[in-house]
C-alpha cells in the first residue's frame, strides 16, 4: 500500500505593479505652465485671422467706407468744408459699413456654437470668462484699428482733394466715429454669446439699429408719443454718427449719444457673463 505524498503549496507570484514606471521616472521636455489672460488672447487673435469671415468682412467694410467716402468727397466742392471736418464723406460709407462689423462680432462667437468648436475651446481654457475677455478685447482692438484707418484715410484724402478750405480739426471725428462703430460690434459680440445663434443674433442687431431710425417717423405722428419719437431720433445710430461727424452738432457733438451706447453695451457684456457661467455648452 502506497503511502500518500504530502502535498506541496506552490507561493504565488506577486502581482506586478502596473502604476509604477520601470527604472527612472519619465519627465516630459515640454514646460508646464500655468495659463493666463495671454494665452487666450493669442488664441482669439489667432482664430479672428485666421478664418475666411474676417477676411470678408474686413474688405467690404473698407470698400464701403473708403470707396464711397472717396465718390462722395470727388462729387463736393472746396466751399463745402467749410464748417465742416474732412471726414464727412467716411460718414456715409459707415452707415452701411457698421452692419459688416455687427455681423462680425456676432459671428466672432456665434460660429464656434455652430460648429460645436466651443467645446473644445472651454475644455482647452476652463475660465470661461476668460475666453469672452479675450474674444471682446481683440474684436475691439481689431474693429478700431480698421475703422480708424479707413476714417482717416478718408479724410487724408479729401484734405489733399479740398485743401486749405476748411480749418476744422477732424482727429477728434476719426477717435470717436472709430470708438462708436467698434463698440457696436462689441454689442453685437455679446448679443450673439446670449444668444448662441448667428442668424439670430445678427438679425436681433440689425432690429436694435434700424427700427429707431423707423419708428420715429410713426411715434411724432401722436402727440402723446411724440416726446419718444424725438428722443428715439436723437440717439439712433445714424443720427448718433452725423452728430460725431458734426453734420448735426447739437446736444455735445455725439458724446451723449457715444455714452448711452457704452452703457447699453457694458449691460450685454454683463449679462453675456452671467449667462456664460450659468448654460451649459
Amino acid at each position: 500500500m502506497s503511502t500518500p505524498q504530502p502535498q506541496t503549496h506552490q507561493q504565488a507570484a506577486p502581482a506586478p505593479n502596473w502604476q509604477s514606471a520601470p527604472g527612472t521616472s519619465y519627465t516630459s521636455p515640454i514646460p508646464i505652465t500655468r495659463t493666463h489672460l495671454g494665452h487666450a488672447l493669442t488664441s482669439e487673435w489667432t482664430k479672428i485671422k485666421s478664418v475666411r469671415s474676417t477676411m470678408w468682412t474686413l474688405g467690404v467694410f473698407l470698400l464701403l467706407v473708403v470707396g464711397i467716402g472717396l465718390l462722395v468727397a470727388a462729387q463736393t466742392q472746396d466751399t463745402d468744408y467749410a464748417d465742416v471736418p474732412y471726414t464727412i464723406p467716411a460718414f456715409f460709407g459707415l452707415i452701411l459699413g457698421q452692419i459688416c462689423l455687427i455681423t462680425l462680432g456676432v459671428l466672432v462667437v456665434s460660429s464656434e456654437y455652430g460648429t460645436g468648436m466651443i467645446r473644445t475651446t472651454f475644455t482647452a481654457s476652463p475660465q470661461r470668462h476668460r475666453v469672452l475677455t479675450a474674444k471682446l478685447m481683440i474684436f475691439f482692438v481689431v474693429a478700431f484699428v480698421v475703422s480708424a484707418l479707413a476714417i482717416g484715410f478718408v479724410g487724408l484724402i479729401t484734405s489733399g482733394m479740398h485743401g486749405g478750405s476748411s480749418d476744422n480739426a477732424w482727429g477728434g471725428t476719426v477717435l470717436k466715429g472709430a470708438l462708436y462703430v467698434s463698440l457696436l460690434g462689441v454689442l453685437a459680440l455679446a448679443v450673439g454669446s446670449m444668444l448662441r445663434h448667428s442668424a439670430g443674433a445678427i438679425t436681433a442687431m440689425l432690429g436694435l439699429v434700424l427700427v429707431p431710425a423707423i419708428m420715429p417717423a410713426f411715434l411724432m405722428m401722436s402727440e402723446s408719443l411724440r416726446t419718444v419719437g424725438e428722443k428715439m431720433m436723437d440717439y439712433n445710430a445714424p443720427n448718433a454718427l452725423a452728430k460725431i461727424f458734426e453734420i448735426d452738432s447739437e446736444n455735445g457733438g455725439g458724446t451723449s449719444q457715444l455714452l448711452l451706447l457704452v452703457g447699453v453695451t457694458a449691460a450685454a457684456i454683463a449679462g453675456a457673463y452671467v449667462l456664460l457661467e450659468r448654460r451649459d455648452v
